[in-house]
């Protein structure tokens, strides 16, 4: 039984083309998922680099598990059909602020300040490359030949960019979504509201909710939890002058104590200090990780929606109803979103870009791709700044590759197609009884499949 088995899987494997698997030969250690052989829906290479979907009609893969989605509203609902009117306990969901989580909310302002401040200096220096009909990004002198236009008529040019200056927007990008006053007592904005009601990048009012007060965004802070009767929530605390606080909520000063705090200009620290450019790079790089880091945690405690079809957020208990979504299947939805639970990439646009291990050689070429790795355009512009490459990254940038020259890519073509041709050789003189079950060539053979390439 055994050896028919390992007969068949030999069998298979001129209808596969015995191609290798380059997974192993052109990655690190760390991302060595084992794929027998390639994808044809995409390079295995870039396992850890997180695709684009190349489906817009279909939805946006769930963070939590269906199943584990409808095991808490069942118990959301049966805690109210036992307890109709409660009081809440546990913040945010009360009304109060998580006080843990304060000071990560000021840090991660902070970092996003820096790191807006950091990238404009960086960009004198180093230049940024952006397609005119599309969102690709390059770090470099000159654009890159590698073909992946997805823009208007992309197709007559053979899916080639076509390269303009870029600017800080387009290394890093911060989705808006509509700010609310009351987080709690008036948690959506409706379709009437949508003029009225301001945007703001989303990080932001990620923060505003977490305890940061900024100045013309004013944000009610409770000192006494709410109540849920039957699912609504009502607020008992009486508030001095509330019909006068939303009418002037956007023109109104918060306390000037803490305004001050924010108000300082986030320049001043690197005017005073970021003389060198590969201490501006680290300390842009550094600002990175650490506002990354600081909203994941705040994620875990206040709610932030995305649509399931758009790049649409909004942070908040629940998503807003305005009526402006023009993805897949939105008729069926009246314009409304398709909310769901959104993750960091949702919230910071990572934007990954190609590596240049030379800012001043040749542009990267379309038929050596396989051997170039990513990195999201900061880790990327501060790298190529002087900042070390963090550890997390070395992988997904490919620094253990060796791009071949413009000369050896035939030789490298001919030796694997060499190898291939010998273990298919191995395979036919197996069907004709030339090569038995002891010959060495059946087991390197067993070796190739049981193993993929690492048996070579």
């Amino acid at each position: 039984m055994q050896r028919r088995s390992l007969l068949l899987q030999i069998s298979q494997l001129p209808k596969l083309h015995c191609r290798f698997n380059q997974a192993y030969f052109f990655s690190s250690g760390k991302t060595q998922n084992f794929h027998s052989f390639p994808d044809n829906n995409g390079d295995p290479m870039y396992s850890d680099v997180p695709k684009p979907r190349t489906d817009k009609s279909q939805r946006k893969p769930y963070p939590t598990p269906m199943k584990e989605l409808i095991k808490r509203a069942k118990q959301e609902k049966e805690l109210r059909k036992s307890q109709p009117c409660r009081l809440l306990e546990h913040p945010p969901a009360n009304g109060l602020l998580v006080p843990e989580l304060v000071d990560v909310a000021h840090r991660v302002h902070r970092a996003r300040e820096l790191i807006l401040s950091g990238l404009s200096k960086l960009l004198q220096f180093i230049p940024v490359q952006r397609c005119r009909f599309c969102y690709e990004v390059h770090i470099g002198n000159v654009g890159h030949e590698i073909r992946t236009c997805t823009g208007p008529k992309s197709g007559s040019r053979s899916a080639t960019h076509v390269w303009r200056k870029g600017g800080v927007g387009d290394v890093i990008f911060f989705p808006k979504c509509f700010h609310l006053y009351d987080r709690v007592g008036k948690s959506r904005v409706v379709h009437d509201e949508r003029h009225s009601a301001p945007r703001i990048p989303a990080i932001l009012e990620l923060c505003i909710q977490a305890g940061v007060d900024v100045e013309n965004y004013p944000s009610k802070r409770r000192t006494k939890p709410v109540y849920s009767i039957e699912g609504r929530i009502v607020d008992f605390e009486s508030v001095a002058g509330v019909d006068e606080m939303e009418t002037n909520l956007f023109f109104e000063n918060v306390d000037d104590t803490e305004v001050d705090v924010l108000r300082r200009d986030p320049n001043s620290e690197l005017n005073a200090e970021d003389t060198n450019l590969i201490e501006l790079s680290t300390r842009t790089l550094d600002s990175w990780f650490e506002m990354i880091g600081g909203v994941r945690k705040i994620m875990e405690k206040y709610n932030v929606w995305t649509c399931g079809y758009c790049p649409e957020v909004q942070v908040g208990p629940k998503g807003h109803k305005v009526r402006m979504c023009r993805a897949s299947k939105h008729q069926s939805r009246n314009g409304l979103h398709a909310w769901q639970e959104a993750t960091i990439n949702d919230l910071v646009g990572p934007n990954y870009v190609w590596h240049v291990r030379d800012l001043n050689g040749p542009p990267l070429r379309n038929d050596l791709k396989r051997y170039y790795g990513k990195a999201p355009a900061v880790v990327e512009l501060c790298v190529q700044a002087g900042a070390p490459v963090p550890d997390q990254y070395r992988s997904m940038m490919r620094l253990d590759v060796v791009p071949p020259g413009r000369d050896e890519v035939d030789l490298l073509v001919l030796s694997v197609t060499g190898l291939e041709s010998a273990v298919c050789a191995v395979v036919s003189n197996m069907k004709t009884k030339r090569v038995g079950w002891a010959d060495p060539a059946f087991y390197m053979c067993i070796c190739y499949i049981s193993k993929g390439s690492n048996g070579w």
